[in-house]
């Protein structure tokens, strides 16, 4: 019953499918001739575009047409295009969808009166003969061929239709969704968003992608030359000054050793700073050990215990550590997991934690999950700048963080090597 109810849309996608492909092949041949007829003069642009205008308004009613059989309305594959009415002429011809929106209305003429016939007929025969007894009788004809003589002028052989058209209502039903499956596909082939569609809109990724890349970097060069001018710099001249003090008391046969004491542990934080700042950059471990040993090394110094699945652990795809991938993904990696444990040490009061990595084909998902309170914030500083470090990469980055946890950080990184 279920399925028989299930019928009652691409029934009407049928029934309505004379109705718009007489309206579109009408459009086409009409706009055709008036576009063709005015190119030639200076109206010709602007009837090109108003004509566009008025198919793609068709192929939007077709597209949600459509949506009754395949549940949802095909999406509109246009690219906007701005500037004078010339420039808007040479981008609307130059999208394959405006031709393949055309072609759909003339096509859908004689596909839709055919299927649309067909889908009804079968229907109105079958309904008719399921409701027989209550119009049968009105319509004797006493010379009509056996068994049709039988079955519309006696009362069982009317209810006998009734019977038969309760049969094959099932095989009705699968007739007239067969019918508008096949339809509203081949409208989906031709009015769905095309290659164009997908090109343009990763090269407009890419372009914001870029720009966020630069920006980013643009920040990271401030940081890091801030961090050295304000800490290491600073430390190294605080340093030498006192040896220069420590020089003038040798001198004068002064006690110097407090001094020089003192300028050790001067250096000694300059090198402690340059050393967080250069792991800052890119963790010097990665490039000495791989990728395992850092994310075990991050494990090994969160304040709270924290487990090593996925390839970490062994258990699928081999492990890790015999693995290397490009410098980008694993430093990528690297700064997801540790944004993870950081954050979740730091706000979460997380108790425990796990670190899950695995390959998927040209894919490394990175997964950092947590039992702390939750409600992270995904605009924050911190994950903003590591999505702008996966997402130069073509990755993505997704943040679950409900109130009372768990939280999950997962990334995907493309990784063709």
């Amino acid at each position: 019953m279920r399925k028989i109810m299930g019928s009652v849309r691409p029934l009407a996608y049928l029934a309505t499918a004379p109705i718009a492909g007489v309206a579109g092949f009408v459009w086409s041949i009409a706009a055709t001739v008036v576009v063709t007829l005015l190119a030639v003069t200076q109206l010709g642009g602007p009837a090109f575009l108003g004509a566009a205008w008025v198919t793609r308004a068709l192929a939007s009613v077709e597209r949600r047409r459509a949506g009754w059989v395949l549940g949802a309305p095909i999406a509109a594959p246009y690219v906007p295009v701005a500037g004078a009415w010339r420039s808007r002429v040479a981008g609307v011809a130059a999208q394959p969808a405006t031709w393949r929106d055309l072609a759909w209305l003339v096509v859908l003429f004689p596909l839709g009166l055919a299927c649309g016939v067909a889908g009804l007929v079968v229907a109105i025969v079958d309904l008719g003969s399921i409701v027989a007894p209550l119009w049968a009788w009105g319509v004797p004809n006493p010379h009509a061929p056996w068994p049709m003589k039988p079955l519309m002028t006696t009362v069982p052989g009317r209810f006998g239709l009734t019977v038969v058209g309760l049969a094959l209502l099932p095989v009705a039903a699968w007739f007239v969704r067969t019918l508008a499956t096949g339809l509203a596909r081949l409208a989906s082939a031709l009015l769905a968003p095309g290659e164009h569609r997908r090109l343009v809109e990763r090269a407009a990724r890419l372009a914001e992608t870029r720009r966020r890349v630069v920006d980013a970097q643009a920040a990271e060069l401030r940081r890091i030359e801030r961090d050295l001018h304000d800490g290491a710099q600073a430390r190294i001249v605080a340093a030498g000054m006192t040896l220069a003090l420590a020089a003038r008391k040798l001198r004068t046969d002064g006690d110097a050793a407090p001094d020089v004491a003192l300028a050790r542990r001067q250096l000694d934080d300059a090198l402690a700073e340059l050393r967080r700042l250069v792991r800052g950059i890119h963790p010097p471990i990665l490039t000495d050990r791989g990728l395992h040993a850092a994310l075990a090394a991050l494990a090994g110094d969160s304040p709270f215990p924290v487990t090593l699945g996925g390839s970490l652990g062994g258990s699928s795809g081999g492990s890790l550590g015999d693995e290397r991938y490009p410098a980008a993904v694993e430093s990528a990696a690297y700064f997801v997991v540790a944004e993870g444990l950081t954050n979740a040490a730091k706000h979460a009061s997380a108790s425990t934690g796990a670190v899950d990595i695995r390959r998927t084909g040209d894919t490394v998902h990175v997964t950092v999950t947590d039992d702390g309170r939750g409600g992270a914030d995904p605009t924050g500083t911190g994950l903003d700048g590591l999505r702008r470090r996966v997402e130069a990469l073509d990755g993505t980055l997704t943040l679950s963080s409900p109130p009372g946890g768990p939280t999950v950080l997962h990334a995907e990184l493309p990784c063709a090597s």
